[in-house]
């Protein structure tokens, strides 16, 4: 494929139906009410030179190269900023406005540095473009160092690890200032000065780097010349072939553009057709995808007969016959259910289906899970027993149209930056925020963003914080009662459960923390919203009562009739890039896949005819079982595909005794992460950049993944368990990963009409896709449930075991930050580490001083089940008694001290809340001890 360039209509769509027609150059056009002159005139094939507009954006109108004449006004207007009008005619290309582009162009040029032919933007620079299409042919200013009052000696600043700025190539358009305004809504850039002092700056006095920006290189993407450049592109050169995939990082699912230069990446550029990103980006997709050419990569199969042997490189042939071989001698000696899968949520969803089909076909058991375990496991189990379906609500898109958002147990700013910059543009449109959390969270105020209500309550409170806003809904007659009537079951019981006292604000406000009157105030907001949205996160599901909650929001959206339609819904925010495939393709011990449960008759049929071997009806082990069955020795053997679970799990004490307990750990990683340590085989993985097949979204929504490069280990992940399948004796073929997306179709009723050729067709589809819905499904149970009638849920606040004591008291919560990723695998081998080089504990003032420790100490870590170190850093975005962490890096193994507490339903684990301890290290407390013994010298000494 040659370079993908998209075309550029100035400025952005408008809604409506066209019924404006215009005449430019002659052309009739017809375009909605709103459009600019700029943008009809795109859309006739009609290209108008511009410079600081760009459809990404407003208009701005200050460069005046898009001047157009019109017939009965005067002068010369700009057309991105002049809207379309009934029989407007226009012209835009006359002597006149020749003659006036040009002068605008001399006086670019005249400060602009000519090296052109040495510039990295050569090729990709608009200024260059606009000079060849006014014409230009001389200045008569004279240009460069001699042209008098310039810019040419502005500095560059290269403090970024990704992008320079080199601010003598600026022309002030401000393309990148009304990006970080517009696009990303972080405002850190500004225009400073006026007139010709007029410059873009990151903030008084500092660096990008030191500035509030967060790299998500919209400036860069706006940019029209080579002022932000990628550092890429400056030393590998302009890239010459595109090719269209998807990000690997969150549940957001980025469409980007990867651009190369021969078999070599240059940069990924987000895609302006992307369906969930459209266009924009977050600094782990847009710049670190640098991993995936780590030295660090495992590039050869390994063997080794015991943990502390050395590894072997071997050929793929000996380690796919290692591997089949002994998981046969071990079924053969401890029974068909002592071996068992991981599949992984970072992987495609053909490589997670080939995962559990060679557990059910090949192994003959259910032993499969996934690391949806352990994150959005209580998002299936809520939905699918209020909704009927195991995923979230709506696309992306639809918060443009919600009047209330509740974010609740999620940090969407750090964790999906890109949906949280298209709900951060909504908030400054007027929407109004309710933020539930223990800690406060970006979104609680940011530049032009403050949420309404802030209700701060204790960790492990959710279900009861929801209960009492439910209390209110129905005890200020606040329902919904044509929805609840027509479309709701159970309402009754509901209603008469929640109304009761112990559910009222006040009642719970000593469980919570949180004022009786703010949750009153939060609840009738969103009850009295014309569209009320929720989004939640891991802050929901890691905890005892995590399906609860879910279920909690449920009866909340349902009584309030906020389902149904744009703007509203109940939306898990998932974590990991695939964590909604991985669920829909069966890696549950108890479903197969599209959730349908192995004991149903008619779905294990439909396999048995296809896989012609018979399937068990009975579940198989959870994660949580196979550890415990490892160390009690009926569990022998774990293959875990692309998941490092020795250092996401909870309590890593447990999970390592279990893995060193197996016979036989197989590992299919691109790294030799922490579960490796205790692997018998180790298989190379594959990159995203190298894979082909499909992701699905947060939203539902299933997009292409296609390889950039061939793959660097010589066989894509899918194929290898399909060979240690024929290996074990059972015929498992596919000639491509297109086969196996067919095989999903036939069988999963929610993927009927998905094919590679119909994604490449449309671009991306949200299941169900079917005859019903051939381009999918944008807004889940808009006429109707999946389960017939949405269902009410009695929701019982049962009180966390983890409780502070004496010993412990003090709660730690953990989260993510923007910069790295899940267990930090693949962003801490990327320049991402300049912004997080370890994990820091947050410690509340109060707590810190009580404890004598000062910002920046090394502290001790501990809870009932492990000790770790890390960096303490003052901090009052938690509640005095709570303190927070983050999980990136191995060394710290900040799960060491989480326990092996679980949801009651799923047995998700209650990461949010631990009891814990803080003091000083031994280390820290002799530096601060020999510092109070040295002599106070003062003055006049």
């Amino acid at each position: 494929m040659t370079l993908l360039k998209e075309p550029d209509f100035g400025t952005p769509a408008r809604e409506g139906a066209a019924t404006v027609e215009v005449t430019i150059d002659g052309v009739a056009v017809t375009v909605p009410p709103g459009t600019s002159v700029m943008r009809a005139a795109k859309q006739a094939g009609l290209d108008i030179p511009k410079l600081c507009a760009t459809d990404s954006l407003e208009a701005f109108g200050s460069c005046r190269l898009c001047v157009v004449e019109i017939d009965g006004a005067r002068g010369t207007p700009a057309s991105c900023t002049t809207p379309v009008a009934p029989g407007m005619v226009v012209r835009t290309q006359t002597e006149k406005l020749g003659k006036l582009r040009r002068g605008v162009m001399e006086l670019y040029i005249s400060d602009h540095p000519l090296d052109c032919l040495t510039c990295s933007a050569n090729g990709d620079c608009e200024l260059q473009d606009m000079a060849g299409v006014t014409g230009l042919r001389e200045v008569r200013y004279g240009s460069g160092v001699d042209a008098g009052a310039n810019h040419m000696d502005a500095p560059k600043d290269t403090s970024n690890p990704y992008f320079d700025f080199d601010a003598s190539k600026c022309i002030a358009c401000s393309r990148c200032v009304r990006a970080c305004d517009e696009v990303q809504g972080t405002l850190a850039l500004t225009i400073e000065g006026r007139g010709f002092d007029s410059k873009v700056a990151a903030g008084a006095g500092v660096s990008f780097m030191e500035s509030d920006c967060v790299s998500c290189g919209a400036c860069v993407q706006a940019c029209p010349t080579a002022t932000l450049q990628e550092k890429s592109v400056v030393q590998l050169g302009m890239p010459t072939r595109s090719v269209v995939t998807t990000c690997a990082y969150c549940g957001v699912g980025c469409s980007f553009k990867a651009e190369l230069r021969g078999d070599e990446l240059v940069r990924m550029v987000p895609y302006k057709d992307g369906g969930a990103n459209e266009g924009h980006s977050c600094v782990k997709g847009r710049f670190a995808f640098g991993y995936a050419s780590h030295p660090d990569r495992v590039m050869s199969p390994m063997l080794r007969d015991s943990i502390t042997d050395p590894w072997r490189e071997v050929s793929w042939d000996e380690a796919i016959q290692f591997t089949a071989r002994r998981l046969r001698e071990i079924q053969a000696e401890h029974g068909s259910s002592s071996i068992g899968a991981i599949t992984s949520s970072r992987t495609t969803n053909e490589e997670v289906y080939v995962v559990q089909k060679m557990v059910r076909a090949v192994f003959g058991n259910n032993n499969v899970d996934t690391c949806a375990r352990v994150c959005h496991s209580p998002t299936g189990y809520g939905l699918k027993q209020t909704f009927g379906t195991s995923a979230g609500t709506q696309d992306f898109k639809s918060v443009a149209k919600a009047d209330v958002i509740m974010v609740i147990g999620a940090n969407p700013t750090d964790g999906h930056p890109v949906f949280a910059s298209r709900m951060k543009r909504r908030l400054r449109q007027g929407a109004k925020l309710i933020v539930i959390d223990p800690r406060r969270i970006d979104l609680v105020r940011s530049p032009h963003i403050e949420a309404t209500h802030h209700l701060q309550l204790a960790p492990g409170t959710n279900v009861a914080i929801v209960n009492a806003m439910s209390h209110v809904i129905v005890t200020e007659g606040l329902v919904d009662r044509q929805f609840v009537q027509e479309r709701c079951e159970d309402v009754e019981a509901w209603e008469k459960f929640i109304a009761q006292p112990e559910h009222s604000p006040e009642a719970v406000e000593e469980i919570t923390g949180v004022p009786a009157a703010e949750v009153r105030a939060a609840a009738r907001l969103y009850a009295e919203a014309g569209n009320g949205a929720i989004y939640y996160g891991l802050g929901v599901t890691e905890h005892s009562q995590g399906s609860t909650t879910v279920m909690g929001m449920a009866n909340l959206a349902m009584a309030t009739g906020n389902i149904g339609r744009n703007g509203v819904g109940v939306n898990p925010l998932r974590g990991q890039n695939n964590v909604q495939g991985s669920c829909d393709m069966g890696s549950f011990p108890h479903e197969l896949p599209g959730y349908r449960h192995v004991s149903d008759d008619g779905a294990r049929d439909v396999y048995e005819q296809l896989w012609g071997v018979p399937l068990l009806e009975e579940p198989g082990l959870r994660i949580p079982n196979m550890f415990d069955s490892a160390i009690e020795g009926s569990f022998r053997a774990l293959f875990v595909q692309g998941e490092d679970i020795a250092q996401s799990d909870p309590n890593t004490n447990h999970v390592h005794a279990a893995l060193a307990a197996l016979d036989l750990l197989v590992v299919q990683d691109l790294f030799e992460n922490e579960t490796a340590k205790f692997a018998h085989v180790l298989l190379p993985g594959t990159s995203f950049l190298e894979k082909d097949g499909t992701f699905t979204n947060a939203e539902r929504r299933i997009n292409r993944v296609r390889p950039v490069m061939a793959p660097q280990t010589g066989k894509q992940e899918w194929e290898i368990v399909c060979e240690i399948s024929q290996a074990m004796g059972y015929p498992m073929h596919y000639d491509n990963s297109s086969q196996i997306m067919d095989e999903i179709a036939m069988t999963t009723p929610t993927f009927a009409g998905v094919s590679f050729a119909h994604l490449d067709k449309v671009g991306s589809v949200q299941w169900p896709c079917n005859t019903a819905a051939p381009n999918g499904t944008p807004i889940m149970h808009e006429t109707g449930f999946v389960r017939g009638k949405g269902r009410f849920v009695e929701t019982v606040y049962v009180p966390t075991r983890e409780r502070s004591t004496r010993k412990f008291p003090l709660i730690l919560t953990t989260g993510r930050i923007l910069s790295q990723y899940n267990v930090g695998a693949q962003t801490r081998r990327t320049a991402n580490v300049a912004w997080h080089p370890e994990d820091i504990l947050e410690l509340h003032p109060h707590d810190a001083e009580v404890r004598g420790i000062n910002d920046g100490d090394m502290v001790s870590l501990s809870s009932r089940v492990g000790q770790t170190t890390l960096r303490a850093v003052l901090s009052e975005r938690m509640p005095v008694g709570v303190c927070y962490t983050t999980f990136h890096h191995p060394v710290t193994g900040a799960n060491v001290i989480t326990t092996d507490n679980s949801d009651w339903a799923t047995n998700c684990p209650e990461y949010k809340v631990t009891a814990v301890q803080v003091g000083l290290t031994p280390e820290q407390a002799a530096v601060r001890e020999h510092l109070a013994q040295r002599p106070v010298v003062t003055a006049g000494d």
